[in-house]
């Protein structure tokens, strides 16, 4: 049995992880049922919010020019979320 100490902090731990990491705790199968518009959206995003310097008319002018530090360098969780957007663009053909 729970005690409410511990629902609480659980509470508060989860409402933390998705503070710091929006998007993290996303369902892998999520990824599935998204176009591939939607993951190419998706993936760009992570990057847009860590400053790459887009290139191509298409990321500029959805998220702007960026190019601000870290310039697109990306923390553990958000290379690992690349990877598997990458990996259902692959698969699906993207």
């Amino acid at each position: 049995m729970f005690s409410a100490s511990k629902l609480i902090l659980t509470g508060l731990v989860l409402a933390f992880a998705v503070t710091i990491a929006p998007g993290a705790l996303q369902p892998v199968r999520a990824q599935a049922g998204m176009s591939c518009g939607e993951l190419w959206y998706a993936r760009n995003k992570i990057y847009a919010r860590n400053g790459y310097c887009f290139k191509t008319p298409r990321a500029i002018s959805v998220f702007g020019e960026g190019c601000f530090p870290p310039f697109g360098r990306l923390s553990g969780w958000e290379k690992d979320r690349v990877d598997e957007i990458q990996m259902w663009e692959a698969r699906k053909g993207c």
